[in-house]
């Protein structure tokens, strides 16, 4: 009996000692994963690797000879990972502000989706000639003028020829339509509008053609008096520019219809692209909830807009030279300072870091980049990557060989960071150029996805106070921001008209553009969509 005793208690010292031994070990494991990190490159690759996900099926990787990762989807074990630290609160005007409100959309105020033609609506009449189209601008301005050029071909009977994407803007990409849109969709999609045919007859291929510049802002009267009479002399009329030749407002509601029909569904973006788009946002989505920062701080739009605040001597005059040896960019003399104080210029790398930070957004903020090459590199981007470490973009969440067909194709890369932003919980954008509101409209008609919009003038009025000292970084500052941009946020509201006092172009110029916005012509009450309906039912 006493024998027993002894080799029990034997037992339950090993059994105490193995015990601690393994409770040393995993603690010395947890010590040594908290007390040296791996290493995390400016990139934020190093990140990547201690913040993914414990999923079931989650986003496997292997590293290149370049230091990028390959992506691939897999089936792999549960492992331990480091859990992302803990989302800092902000002090603020109105108390804490919690993490998930920053994340939390504006309520859509039951407006819903309504682009059905009306009852009255009719199957595309007799074609009277075909509408050749040349596209001028980025990706985002084509895309708009062609959605214009849709219900155009629709006012005046026309058969659309697919149009031609400009080749000769500043960045000179050869992508023609089918390498950057699903051509037979586009085609197919609006059978019930419009006849859209790839290529004009061979026996028209010579014949004499109406070149015109519509006029801009333009209503159907102009189309149906002045351009349809066209046909009485010719067989073919080519559009020589695309961009806003169609007004905002006050058009029959099919029109503004069909164009939301062309703009969010005929011209979807060609399956390569829409497969590695959809993917850049899989793997974003690895890290959690995340901002889509439209960072417009690019050479083009610094040259155009004579925006060289912050810049040296030497990028000041590079840009000078730009913009004067771009022909088609009328305006030279540019006062920099008045550009920046009026708010027309884009936030600086630096200026979007301080914008989040006060708006309450935690270091550890997954920012997905959706922009081109940001002049000046790494030397404007240190102070907006040191506070907020997790900086993504194409080129970092794609290896060189997943990129590499785009690469050379401006408005293909623009098609990716389009598709990003659209998809992002929030999206950001430092300047009000065709993206950004081509973005936030679409997010809009997908249901008011949060889009934070800053107040660039008043921003640039507190920087200025900044920067002079006048003014701390903290709960005063991040007040005045949260205040400021309450309601800027994405809520529901209609399209804004003309700005009062302005008369002529002018007063077309100033309403806010039909794709930033297509309330109320393709938005409405859920009680309201349904209604019509039912009477389009009958």
């Amino acid at each position: 009996m006493q024998q027993k005793r002894r080799l029990k208690n034997r037992l339950s010292v090993v059994r105490l000692v193995l015990t601690c031994a393994i409770g040393t070990i995993a603690l010395l494991a947890l010590f040594s994963a908290h007390a040296f990190p791996s290493s995390t490159a400016s990139s934020g690759h190093g990140v990547v690797e201690s913040y993914l996900l414990n999923k079931q099926r989650e986003i496997g990787y292997k590293r290149w000879k370049s230091g990028g990762l390959s992506w691939t989807l897999e089936f792999s074990p549960p492992q331990l990972y480091r859990p992302p630290p803990q989302p800092q609160k902000l002090d603020g005007a109105r108390g804490l502000l919690e993490y998930e409100k920053l994340w939390k959309p504006p309520s859509n105020k039951d407006y819903a989706q309504c682009m059905e033609p009306n009852v009255s609506y009719s199957y595309p009449l007799e074609s009277r000639g075909y509408l050749l189209v040349h596209t001028n601008g980025g990706l985002n301005q084509m895309r708009a003028g062609i959605c214009d050029m849709v219900a155009v071909a629709r006012i005046i009977n026309a058969t659309l020829v697919i149009p031609e994407l400009d080749k000769r803007s500043f960045w000179q990409d050869l992508s023609n339509f089918s390498d950057v849109f699903d051509e037979e969709h586009f085609i197919t999609s609006l059978a019930n509008d419009i006849k859209v045919v790839k290529k004009l007859p061979k026996e028209l291929a010579t014949a004499t053609k109406a070149v015109k510049h519509f006029r801009s802002w333009s209503g159907v009267e102009y189309y149906q008096d002045e351009i349809s009479h066209l046909w009485d002399d010719y067989q073919v009329i080519r559009a020589a520019k695309s961009d806003s030749r169609l007004a905002n407002n006050n058009l029959p509601p099919d029109i503004q219809k069909l164009r939301c029909r062309a703009f969010y569904e005929a011209l979807r973006f060609a399956p390569r692209i829409e497969a590695l788009g959809k993917l850049l946002v899989q793997r974003m989505r690895s890290y959690g909830p995340f901002v889509a920062l439209h960072l417009r701080y690019e050479k083009d739009m610094l040259a155009f807009s004579g925006c060289t605040y912050g810049l040296s001597p030497d990028e000041t005059e590079e840009l000078t030279m730009i913009r004067e040896n771009t022909a088609h960019w009328k305006i030279k003399e540019i006062d920099a300072m008045e550009q920046r104080a009026k708010g027309y210029c884009p936030l600086t790398p630096k200026e979007v870091g301080i914008f989040l930070s006060s708006l309450g957004f935690p270091s550890s903020t997954p920012i997905y980049i959706a922009a081109g090459e940001i002049y000046g590199g790494d030397a404007h981007m240190a102070d907006l990557q040191t506070r907020f470490p997790l900086l993504m973009s194409k080129e970092t969440l794609a290896s060189a060989d997943d990129l590499e067909p785009f690469t050379h194709y401006a408005s293909q890369m623009a098609a990716l960071d389009y598709i990003v932003s659209v998809e992002s919980d929030v999206f950001v954008p430092s300047y009000s150029g065709n993206m950004a509101r081509a973005v936030a409209g679409h997010r809009r008609f997908l249901g008011h996805r949060k889009t934070i919009t800053p107040d660039r003038k008043s921003l640039i009025h507190l920087f200025d106070k900044l920067d002079r000292g006048k003014l701390k970084e903290g709960r005063k500052l991040s007040s005045l921001i949260v205040d400021i941009h309450q309601r800027r946020q994405g809520s529901p509201r209609k399209r804004k008209g003309p700005i009062s006092g302005t008369k002529g172009m002018d007063r077309f110029r100033s309403e806010e553009a039909f794709y930033e916005n297509p309330l109320p012509d393709c938005l409405c009450r859920t009680e309201l969509h349904d209604r019509n309906q039912t009477l389009l039912n009958r």
